[in-house]
């Protein structure tokens, strides 16, 4: 009877451990799976390998979809989309300073790519593009669920201290979306322009539907043919401004913005010839190729994207700042306030001093080909060997000996039209 017993008890303490693993294994898989959790349920299912809004068996969106659509007529969706170190935070400085009628977000991917590399040497690729699109989605409609699964440490019943950049987003720092301070609560991206609490991310939705347009800046979308499903959904009348630089001259930023990731290219130029195989040019080369493929497209105007794309070159914007500002603003259908133009104004024509390496202050046009005097001339030439397909799509002429890479009287820059 003894041993009965004692094999019943194994038995229900084996049950109990078996129970706290499972629960164990099914928040991890929450986690690395986006399964949908029932605090905050996305508006669609998740599934990387479908569009987010879901057709008919006719293969028609639900009629729910168009209605939805036509009473949000005359919204505006952008996405800015560039690599780091081509002037994109000061682009999307245009876009914040709109006005009041303006939803405007900072690198909210951020998040998501940083959360995606954890436990290994880099994002997956295969399967980031297609948790970006679908953040992305989620807050052009102003839903914070999918993007609170990704900041680190989680909201508590939706209010963050983490989220990247905050002050960035005019928006944010708002008064209808400034809580009260709470002591002993460390914001590292806190507003400046008002004591504010921990972000309220329900408070931020409840803003972004008030506003009329809706832009998002992000610097982790490499591919344009992942974003078709946007252009598709009718909840959205979505334009890509694309965004692009001199690589030669985003190395050189680079190398001075992110040193501690840039020693190899340091070393190169210093100590002897540059290996053309290293996994660094390769990736170099990769991120050009990238960044041409979704041009190409882009500018081949497909259906899905007729109306929809514009390719900027951030030299033209730094060389005719105003003239730039209003074309996008008339691509993508939006007035261009008075306040956005006084801040245009006043910050492409910044000192020295407030022209930092990570300010938005810039004085436009000395800063087009400043690159030329710090980049070895034989970086140069790895660039323009692994890149040069990129440069001549864009317009960016090649130099032949260290002569011409620091005679600033001979521009680099073709004068070009793109759509």
């Amino acid at each position: 009877m003894r041993n009965k017993y004692a094999v019943i008890i194994i038995c229900i303490v084996a049950l109990v451990i078996i129970e706290k693993e499972n629960n164990i294994i099914s928040r991890v898989s929450d986690k690395l799976t986006l399964r949908r959790s029932p605090k905050t349920e996305p508006p669609l299912p998740y599934n990387a390998s479908d569009a987010l809004v879901i057709m008919d068996d006719n293969g028609s969106y639900p009629e729910d979809l168009y209605a939805e659509n036509a009473i949000q007529a005359g919204r505006k969706h952008i996405l800015l989309m560039a690599t780091t170190r081509t002037g994109s935070s000061f682009v999307g400085e245009f876009f914040n300073q709109q006005g009041s009628n303006m939803f405007y977000l900072f690198e909210p991917l951020w998040h998501a790519e940083r959360m995606l590399s954890i436990g290994s040497s880099g994002t997956n690729a295969s399967t980031s593009v297609w948790v970006y699109r679908d953040v992305l989605q989620h807050l052009f409609l102003c839903n914070f669920s999918m993007l609170e699964r990704f900041i680190s440490p989680p909201p508590r019943d939706h209010i963050t201290p983490a989220l990247f950049r905050r002050e960035s987003s005019k928006a944010l720092c708002e008064e209808q979306v400034c809580s009260p301070v709470v002591k002993d609560v460390f914001e590292r991206y806190h507003c400046k322009t008002r004591r504010c609490g921990p972000l309220n991310l329900t408070l931020a939705s409840d803003a972004c539907l008030g506003k009329q347009h809706r832009v998002i800046k992000t610097v982790r979308v490499r591919q344009l043919d992942t974003l078709r499903s946007l252009a598709d959904d009718p909840r959205l009348d979505i334009r890509f401004i694309q965004l692009v630089r001199d690589p030669r001259a985003i190395l050189a930023s680079r190398m001075v913005a992110f040193a501690s990731k840039y020693q190899n290219w340091k070393s190169w130029a210093v100590n002897g010839d540059v290996p053309i195989e290293d996994e660094e040019v390769k990736r170099l080369e990769g991120n050009c190729n990238n960044i041409r493929i979704s041009a190409e497209l882009g500018l081949s105007q497909p259906e899905w994207l007729k109306n929809r794309y514009m390719l900027v070159r951030y030299e033209d914007i730094a060389r005719y700042p105003m003239q730039k500002a209003a074309e996008m603003y008339s691509f993508t259908g939006l007035p261009m306030t008075t306040q956005a133009r006084d801040w245009i104004l006043k910050n492409t024509h910044a000192s020295t001093e407030t022209s930092g390496v990570y300010s938005t202050q810039k004085n436009s046009s000395e800063q087009v080909e400043k690159w030329r005097l710090s980049i070895p001339f034989k970086l140069a030439q790895v660039v323009q060997k692994v890149c040069g397909p990129t440069m001549k799509l864009f317009g960016y002429r090649f130099v032949d000996s260290e002569q011409t890479l620091l005679n600033r009287s001979f521009s680099l820059l073709e004068e070009k039209q793109f759509i």
